[in-house]
């Protein structure tokens, strides 16, 4: 157990955060008779609470984010030394920090050519929908606005992020919604659509196809984007079966549709490249990142752009209109920026794209095992460090385990000290993924661990 901190210290803690804090994605009525938990020290893999409970994280600080592991004292470090220097200066103007990690980032996205930044994911695909928005004015006579999104993906917190978002369950209550936003079928074959006729085509095939449906249907001089994540996150971890990425690239390039995708979880290592998309062998024209480009030691998220992009907002230097009129404040702060390089000197430094493979191939393998073991696990897919496992009542029917007992077995392993998360407020009746997604440093031991414990929570669950 870690010492370094007195658990007897932090009463007064527990009580202001009880009375002042309002959590993300809580119900907080059960704080009135138990007490909010609250984390105190990381240290690579494992985090211990006010009570000095010793967790293993499996979800990397919650939601996929600390990707290089807790206590990274040269993260800490060059933050430090960055802010006495200079903290901040308005993004109309440029940083050493901003310029260095924008050219390292650059390095390893071939294709691409411009950075953005701004301060959370959301923002940043905020930013993309203006870029496709303004596009459409500026050459299109306004008409080629429209964006697509797939059902089951999810693009962040905004109302327009809520609008282009294929989680059913996240967007209620929240509307109305901005127009223009259109969704396309989610590419779950697990889960594929009562009209996939297997005799005809592969449903990879299938699921990009109604994507060419959907454009044809809105009219191709209305649609101006897609926005898709590489692999679909909160809504199940959804791997895009074969075929899938090469058919969606040819019909945005048949229809001069931009892609834009959502690498806000998938980036800076977490499926084994530094990117999702480098997985397919796709060529996206706009690509948002947030999560893991720091490893959450500073906040940071950019939008990067082909240079195709680019040029469109610079054709004619006396039109007022004619350049990206945005702004992002926090976009401007230097600790971002100079958290991202070191965190990407990690990944390079210690192998972590290497070693992400190697144990998001054990991870799999041992959510395998279990299913092999365990009846209520219908499915497990996944890519890297980025898991999920399908729970279901019958496999013959797919019929999902009720959620409750789902989340029994996220809190068995809890419990246990081994924190894994789980499809939460996501799609009606379909919150039964469990997810796994430890930080790219992890061992053989660790990914044993978390298996271990979800077997053991499997057992005492459902029996």
């Amino acid at each position: 157990m870690n010492t370094s901190f007195n658990t007897n210290d932090l009463s007064h803690v527990v009580e202001a955060d009880r009375a002042h804090v309002w959590h993300h994605l809580t119900q907080h009525k059960p704080f009135e008779s138990i007490d909010p938990r609250i984390m105190v020290e990381g240290r690579g893999m494992r985090l211990w609470d006010a009570t000095g409970k010793e967790y293993l994280d499996a979800v990397s600080g919650g939601v996929w984010t600390v990707n290089v592991g807790y206590g990274r004292e040269r993260i800490a470090d060059a933050v430090r030394d960055q802010l006495v220097t200079l903290n901040y200066f308005a993004g109309s103007a440029g940083s050493i920090p901003g310029a260095r990690f924008a050219e390292a980032l650059i390095a390893r996205m071939p294709g691409m050519s411009r950075v953005y930044y701004a301060n959370s994911g959301s923002e940043a695909n905020e930013k993309a929908f203006k870029i496709v928005r303004q596009i459409a004015h500026k050459r299109y006579g306004g008409q080629k606005y429209k964006i697509l999104y797939r059902d089951r993906d999810y693009h962040g917190t905004t109302i327009t992020c809520l609008s282009a978002g294929g989680q059913e369950e996240r967007n209620a209550q929240y509307g109305p919604f901005t127009p223009g936003f259109v969704k396309v079928p989610h590419c779950l074959e697990y889960r594929a659509q009562p009209e996939w006729d297997p005799a005809k085509e592969p449903y990879g095939i299938w699921a990009a196809n109604q994507i060419e449906e959907a454009i044809l249907r809105e009219g191709p001089d209305t649609v101006g984007a897609i926005c898709l994540e590489p692999v679909t996150a909160g809504g199940g971890v959804i791997t895009p079966p074969e075929g899938y990425w090469p058919r969606v690239q040819e019909i945005c390039r048949k229809y001069d549709v931009l892609l834009h995708i959502d690498e806000v979880v998938c980036g800076v290592g977490r499926t084994g490249e530094w990117f999702g998309y480098q997985n397919f062998g796709i060529e996206p024209d706009m690509v948002t990142m947030a999560k893991g480009v720091a490893s959450g030691y500073a906040a940071i998220s950019c939008l990067v752009t082909t240079e195709r992009v680019f040029e469109l907002f610079k054709a004619n230097p006396d039109d007022p209109l004619d350049y990206f009129r945005d702004i992002s404040t926090f976009g401007g702060c230097t600790a971002g920026p100079a958290a991202a390089l070191e965190n990407l000197a990690i990944i390079e430094e210690e192998g972590l794209l290497e070693n992400t493979k190697a144990m998001g191939a054990r991870l799999l393998d041992n959510l395998r095992a279990l299913m092999a073991r365990h009846p209520v696990i219908g499915d497990v897919r996944g890519i890297g460090l980025f898991c999920g496992a399908e729970l279901v009542k019958d496999r013959d029917t797919k019929e999902p385990a009720p959620e409750k007992m789902v989340q029994a077995v996220v809190a068995d392993c809890m419990a246990n000290g081994v924190i894994i998360g789980a499809t939460n407020r996501s799609v009606p009746g379909m919150n039964n993924t469990l997810c796994f997604s430890p930080a790219l440093i992890s061992t053989a031991d660790d990914i044993d661990t978390i298996t271990a414990a979800v077997d053991a929570a499997l057992s005492r669950v459902f029996g």
